[in-house]
């Protein structure tokens, strides 16, 4: 790969085009301990040692970011009036310009995946993927075995859609009800209204599992951290697979 080193350090953080610039004029920037000072200067940083200061610049050209989603936040990179989860990032994080991958509704909370790399992310949200999504629900009413068998079979929302089949675990049944949903499509709402066709309400909603990643429990709300390498090849293998027909 090759990209201007002007580029490379701003995306690296060392500041605006603007300021790297400054930066190479001012010959701290090498490559392979060749000063360089022309921003237009061509790197590859797979191949070459790019050092600032004299300081080695680790490159990586995607960032993979599992957010614990605090509910009131919108999954959005950029909003007129609501805070979203690019605003709980760190400066550090986002000069990477990531995105959510997927959303979760304003009041939904839990496992949100945040990155730039768009393949991934396209590969995940495909509808042909059928990429299976675990909430844990609080339920304002008794959720019984024939709301298992509904939603095992798909039920119809208000606008007429039938949602594809769904499982829904009981954890335990009562005035409210604590649920397992494992769904693999994401309408809008798309929980709250199918316990709404089955005559009941979610009071709580949280995301903890997409495909084969599981939100970390030692995130507090707001907080995130970076995908660990195994975790992120995880994903990627489990992009490639046909989870449909079971195959690669």
């Amino acid at each position: 790969m090759s990209l201007r080193i002007d580029k490379m350090l701003a995306n690296m953080g060392y500041g605006t085009r603007k300021e790297v610039k400054k930066l190479l004029k001012s010959g701290v920037v090498k490559i392979d301990d060749v000063i360089v000072k022309d921003p237009k200067t061509q790197v590859d940083p797979t191949k070459q040692v790019v050092t600032v200061w004299g300081e080695e610049v680790e490159y990586k050209e995607f960032i993979y970011l599992m957010m614990n989603k605090p509910p009131g936040v919108i999954s959005a990179t950029e909003d007129m009036v609501e805070e979203t989860v690019i605003d709980l990032l760190e400066e550090e994080d986002r000069i990477f310009e990531p995105f959510p991958v997927g959303r979760l509704d304003k009041d939904t909370e839990g496992l949100l995946l945040i990155t730039n790399d768009g393949q991934l992310a396209h590969q995940l949200l495909s509808p042909k993927k059928h990429v299976p999504k675990t909430y844990f629900a609080i339920i304002d009413g008794e959720v019984t075995e024939a709301d298992v068998e509904a939603f095992r079979r798909g039920v119809i929302l208000d606008d007429g859609y039938e949602t594809k089949p769904a499982e829904l675990a009981i954890l335990k049944s009562g005035i409210r009800s604590d649920v397992e949903v494992i769904i693999t499509e994401g309408k809008f709402h798309q929980i709250k209204r199918m316990f709404q066709a089955v005559g009941k309400r979610v009071i709580y909603l949280k995301r903890i599992q997409m495909g084969p990643l599981s939100l970390d429990p030692s995130l507090e709300l707001g907080e995130y951290r970076e995908l660990t390498d195994e975790e992120v090849e995880c994903l990627k293998n489990f992009s490639l697979f046909d989870t449909k027909k079971g195959n690669l």
